[in-house]
């Protein structure tokens, strides 16, 4: 993984020292001192009974309110700094020092999930590693939780593509980024609407725990430029007769937000794939039944259904009820070959772009002629085809990189048709999000077609080779789902 991409992939937890100075707000002003200087402390963090924080005291405190206002025994409680700004040891880093730097905070004290003191980040500390360029990059990536924030970080990847495509970072590492990105964005605008909702007396806090999954690119890591919302809900089991006292909670929580991702440029996704079509927002319980239904009655539908959903990936709440579905539906999976048969009849026509003799094959697109749709015709049969590789061997990963990767593990693949593959899916992502960057700099319509007069000819050889490893890998998996010869 490349540097540029890494860093925005640390969480707060990896940047933490030693563990702080805690101590009890009776904790005298005199005893403070000393530990922090027995311990070579820049602060202090107090907590109460209950090991949560409550107030912080950094040197400039012991210097401008201790060692002018205070005797010895004054308790620490009549000179901290209260109420405390604190932050999550899961947050993104490049979050925090966005955080820090606009409150202009040279500590903050880091919370685990109990709301424990865990540590304390440094600003000078965090920022010891990181590049001027890569600084630009975080502001631009960290605006206030505001629509008009997320507007601006949701732009603003269009230009952090463009830097890391011009450093040739792999695009299948960009679009992770993105992928990470974009289920940021998700995760902020899910805490500002369960805050508002808790604040409002109609609705209060969640009845029930649960859990957001994106499904489609977004669950593969696989993000572009523009892509809609493809989201679900897991709720937690409970009895039938508290159905009309939670779901309509769910309900207006999935509604309020996909409607700020809708405004923030995400937009809704035409085929109703989000957590306000019950559909997609089930019990745990509901999940495993309507997955298994899919399954059995393999109509069209339905298998169009468990194609989509089989890519999801955890974004936000109880992240035990999303592995647990996942684990559900690996073993499935795994045990239903008469189910991957049938998936992959729904999925045989969707070809490389060759035609007669291996030559490129084009067409007419808006009134665009000789394109090549690399999406279609490009990524989906090599994506379709490891998706249901991993589902025979029980392989739960869900990016197509991993999936090949672990296909290899398992001798699925063999080396030669690794490479092949592994450097296809790269190429042609490559060339696909170059076309989206001109497109978008030539303010037309950001989409999947590339002008076959757009590549060299060196370009065109090397797709022919791309698409022939994926053809061979469909022809492969026509001859063990179908048993055709």
């Amino acid at each position: 993984m490349s540097t540029q991409t890494d860093i925005f992939r640390r969480i707060v937890k990896d940047r933490l020292g030693d563990p702080p100075v805690l101590v009890a707000p009776s904790t005298s002003v005199k005893e403070l001192v000393m530990r922090m200087e027995r311990e070579k402390a820049t602060c202090a963090i107090v907590i109460n009974s209950r090991n949560h924080p409550v107030g912080i005291v950094t040197e400039q405190d012991v210097t401008r309110r201790i060692a002018f206002k205070a005797t010895p025994r004054t308790p620490v409680s009549k000179i901290m700094t209260s109420p405390l700004i604190s932050i999550q040891s899961t947050d993104y880093l490049y979050h925090a020092v966005a955080f820090m730097r606009r409150r202009s905070l040279r500590h903050i004290p880091v919370l685990n999930e109990r709301g424990h003191v865990c540590g304390i980040l440094s600003l000078s500390e965090a920022l010891s590693f990181l590049s001027e360029e890569t600084l630009e990059l975080m502001r631009m990536l960290t605006h206030e939780a505001t629509l008009d924030g997320l507007r601006a970080v949701k732009a603003a990847q269009v230009e952090l593509a463009e830097a890391l495509f011009a450093d040739n970072v792999p695009v299948p590492e960009v679009q992770s980024l993105l992928t990470d990105i974009n289920r940021d964005i998700h995760r902020r605008i899910l805490r500002n609407q369960l805050e508002a909702m808790a604040s409002e007396k109609k609705w209060g806090k969640p009845p029930v725990d649960f859990s957001l999954i994106i499904l489609g690119s977004g669950g593969r890591g696989e993000n572009f430029l523009l892509p809609d919302q493809d989201n679900a809900f897991i709720l937690d089991d409970y009895p039938d007769r508290h159905q009309m006292k939670i779901e309509p909670f769910f309900i207006e929580l999935a509604e309020r937000m996909t409607k700020e991702l809708d405004a923030v440029g995400l937009p809704l996704c035409r085929g109703y794939v989000m957590a306000t079509n019950p559909v997609w927002r089930k019990t745990r319980t509901q999940w495993r039944e309507q997955v298994t239904y899919w399954m059995q009655s393999r109509s069209p539908a339905t298998l169009r259904y468990c194609d989509i959903f089989f890519d999801y990936a955890h974004a936000f709440g109880a992240v035990d009820f999303s592995n647990e579905l996942r684990d559900f539906v690996t073993e499935m999976g795994a045990r239903n070959p008469g189910f991957l048969k049938d998936m992959f009849s729904i999925q045989e026509d969707h070809t490389v772009a060759l035609g007669w003799f291996g030559q490129l094959q084009t067409e007419t697109v808006n009134g665009r002629k000789g394109v090549i749709n690399l999406k279609y015709r490009g990524t989906l049969p090599l994506v379709e085809s490891a998706r249901l590789l991993a589902l025979k061997y029980g392989i739960p990963a869900t990016s197509t990189f991993e999936r090949l990767t672990q296909l290899h593990a398992h001798d699925a693949i063999d080396d030669d048709q690794y490479d092949y593959l592994i450097s296809g899916l790269d190429y042609i992502t490559r060339l696909l999000l170059r076309q989206q960057l001109e497109d978008f700099r030539a303010n037309d319509d950001i989409g999947n077609f590339v002008p076959k007069v757009n590549l060299s000819k060196r370009e065109r050889v090397y797709l022919v080779e791309c698409f022939r490893a994926i053809d061979d890998l469909r022809g492969r998996l026509s001859s063990e789902f179908t048993m055709e010869f």
